[in-house]
């Protein structure tokens, strides 16, 4: 049996070294810094307007997640499948290489209104997209520990996630 410490080390491992990858912050900074080039202002706010909108979407995907699909009957080793699948589809276009001038003309983000672009198309499908929230809401599904520790544990590695997108 594993010690409460080694258990809570586990879970915040299991959260931050499953969602990272998908998130992949490094990654993602290149588009964000292209498409925010015109952005009058600080590209800082906007910036943490995104990661707080990110940590909020991937912590209400691992904590009401279950919930919503238990809601519409979809079981959790079809998620991973659809998660996987997604992932898949989209490694095989970038290692294609097809032409992204159509993806990205249609995720240009408006300068007059860079407050009202942060969560689409910056947060949602540039940020945290369909992959990290199918790993967030398999990872919200299978809680182990007690409420009060899985829950900081869950806080702890999406803030910590956050943390990482706010500073790349």
């Amino acid at each position: 049996m594993l010690s409460p410490e080694r258990d809570i080390a586990g879970a915040f491992l299991l959260v931050y070294a499953g969602l990272f990858p998908v998130i992949n912050p490094l990654g993602a900074a290149p588009m964000f810094l292209s498409l925010t080039s015109d952005v009058p202002g600080s590209r800082d706010r906007l910036a943490l307007s995104i990661a707080v909108s990110s940590f909020l979407l991937l912590l209400g995907s691992m904590l009401c997640g279950s919930l919503v699909l238990q809601f519409f009957g979809i079981t959790i080793p079809a998620v991973r499948v659809a998660g996987g699948a997604l992932v898949a589809c989209m490694g095989w276009h970038l290692l294609n290489g097809r032409d992204g001038s159509k993806a990205e003309s249609s995720l240009e983000v408006d300068p007059s209104d860079a407050a009202g672009d942060r969560f689409y198309p910056l947060t949602l499908p540039l940020t945290v997209g369909p992959g990290a929230i199918s790993v967030a809401l398999t990872i919200g599904a299978h809680r182990t520990s007690g409420p009060f520790t899985l829950h900081a544990v869950l806080v702890l590695g999406s803030a910590l996630i956050g943390l990482v997108i706010w500073l790349v």
